[in-house]
C-alpha cells in the first residue's frame, strides 16, 4: 500500500479504489487499548496497523476497500463523509438503507455505515499523509460474525455489529454477492 500512496503522492498514478478480501485477520491502530483485542486463545492474528480508528476485524464474507486518493481538494472530514455517504447510496442501491451517525461531543467515534436501529455494518479507518489517503473501509457482506464476540470492535464497547446476510434474513430478501455489492460501491465511490 505504501508503494500505491507514494505513486499517488508524486502525481504518477490517479486516484484508486481497491475492493478485496482479507485472510482472517484483527488490525488494530495506535490508540487501541490492549484489553480490546482478542485473547490468543481466539485463534486470529491481530496486526497493528498505521491508519486511524481502534479495532476491526477483516476476513472471508467481509469486502475491504482501501482508498488511496488525493484529498487536497477535499477536507479530512469531508473525504470521510463522502465514504460513508457512498457506501449508504450503493448498499441502499441494493436494498438496504442504512445511515451515519453523528459522533456526540466526547464520545467514541460513530464513523461508519449503521442501521436505523443502531448496528453497525461498515467500519472506515483511514490514514492522511502527505495529502494522500491509505487504508480505507470494510463491509460486513457475509462473515463469520461470532469473531466480533472476541473482541472490541472500533473502541466501542456497546457497539453489535450485523452483516447483510443477517439484514437481508430479517427483511426475506437475497444477500446480495460479492460481485453485487462490489459493482454498487464502485459506481457510489465513482470509480466504476
Amino acid at each position: 500500500m505504501q508503494a500505491w500512496v507514494e505513486e499517488r503522492q508524486a502525481g504518477l498514478a490517479e486516484d484508486r479504489l481497491f475492493l478485496l478480501s482479507h485472510p482472517p485477520v484483527i488490525t488494530y491502530g495506535s490508540r487501541t487499548a490492549a484489553t480490546d483485542l482478542p485473547a490468543e486463545t481466539a485463534g486470529i492474528p491481530a496486526v497493528a496497523v498505521d491508519r486511524g480508528g481502534f479495532a476491526t476485524y477483516h476476513g472471508p464474507g467481509q469486502l475491504v476497500g482501501y482508498l488511496v486518493i488525493d484529498i487536497k481538494r477535499r477536507g479530512v472530514l469531508d473525504v470521510v463523509r463522502w465514504v460513508e455517504d457512498g457506501l449508504i447510496e450503493a448498499l441502499g442501491s441494493l436494498g438496504f438503507p442504512l445511515v451515519r451517525r453523528e459522533t456526540p461531543k466526547g464520545a467514541s467515534s460513530l464513523v461508519g455505515v449503521w442501521t436505523a436501529d443502531g448496528r453497525k455494518l461498515c467500519s472506515i479507518g483511514m490514514r492522511i499523509r502527505k495529502g494522500v489517503t491509505s487504508h480505507g473501509f470494510s463491509v460486513n457482506v457475509a462473515p463469520d460474525m461470532s469473531v466480533f464476540h472476541t473482541f472490541t470492535t472500533c473502541g466501542l464497547h456497546d457497539v453489535t455489529m450485523v452483516s447483510l446476510a443477517e439484514l437481508a434474513a430479517e427483511r426475506g430478501q437475497p444477500v446480495p454477492d460479492d460481485a453485487a455489492v462490489r459493482d454498487a460501491i464502485a459506481v457510489s465511490l465513482g470509480a466504476a
